[in-house]
């Protein structure tokens, strides 16, 4: 490890250089040092580590895999990159696993470090923070699905992410737009239009007299 102190590691990470001195030492007196090993899980997809994560040196991985072990590589990080805001932001699983590419030191600051940091909740602007980081999951979301699913699981995840529950069922309200679901898809119509008709003649899904949509049996494997 750098024999730098906190507040000189601090000082040369990109996120906290708008800093005042005060808030840059809370910040430095608050984050622990931590290395990690090569191939080693930093933070692991649908769990919560409820810190953040910075790279000081090193670089990583961020992942996504389906059930067969398949992955997708989303982005590498390196020095002065961070991971684990969005989770602190919406409290809420983290979205994809970052895995250590190499020997990677990295410091690490508690949720209520980071909330500290943050604008209070009732705020218009933690509003929109919350609305950017929900963004970047569906984002995150749509790129493993091209990557990782066919055409009927990318599909069937779209479908999931349009419906709300109403009832005891989930529903999706209105018309199902073929052409607008095989732009986010990323099919073509009539390939849209046939997984559609063989959903609905196995009974998976039914389509409404008004044009909406219940989903009877479809579940989310990720």
């Amino acid at each position: 490890m750098s024999m730098l102190s906190n507040l000189d590691l601090i000082r040369r990470v990109p996120l906290f250089s708008m800093l005042t001195n005060d808030q840059a030492q809370a910040i430095a007196d608050s984050v622990v040092k931590r290395r990690f090993r090569r191939g080693e899980i930093i933070v692991e997809h649908g769990r919560k580590s409820n810190a953040l994560f910075i790279l000081l040196n090193g670089r990583a991985r961020v992942l996504t895999s389906d059930s067969r072990g398949r992955e997708v590589i989303l982005a590498v990080l390196h020095p002065g990159d961070y991971v684990g805001e969005m989770s602190l932001i919406d409290n809420e699983p983290h979205s994809a696993t970052v895995r250590a590419e190499v020997q990677t030191d990295m410091l690490i600051l508690g949720r209520a470090e980071f909330a500290r940091c943050l604008p209070e909740n009732s705020s218009l602007s933690y509003a929109i923070l919350r609305g950017l980081v929900s963004r970047l999951r569906a984002a995150d979301r749509q790129i493993e699905s091209l990557a990782l699913l066919d055409v009927y699981g990318r599909v069937a995840r779209t479908l999931l992410d349009m419906a709300e529950e109403d009832n005891g069922r989930k529903l999706i309200r209105g018309k199902v737009s073929r052409q607008d679901m095989a732009k986010i898809v990323g099919a073509s119509r009539e390939m849209v239009s046939r997984v559609m008709k063989d959903l609905e003649e196995r009974g998976v899904i039914e389509t409404l007299e008004n044009g909406s949509v219940v989903l009877k049996e479809l579940q989310r494997t990720d």
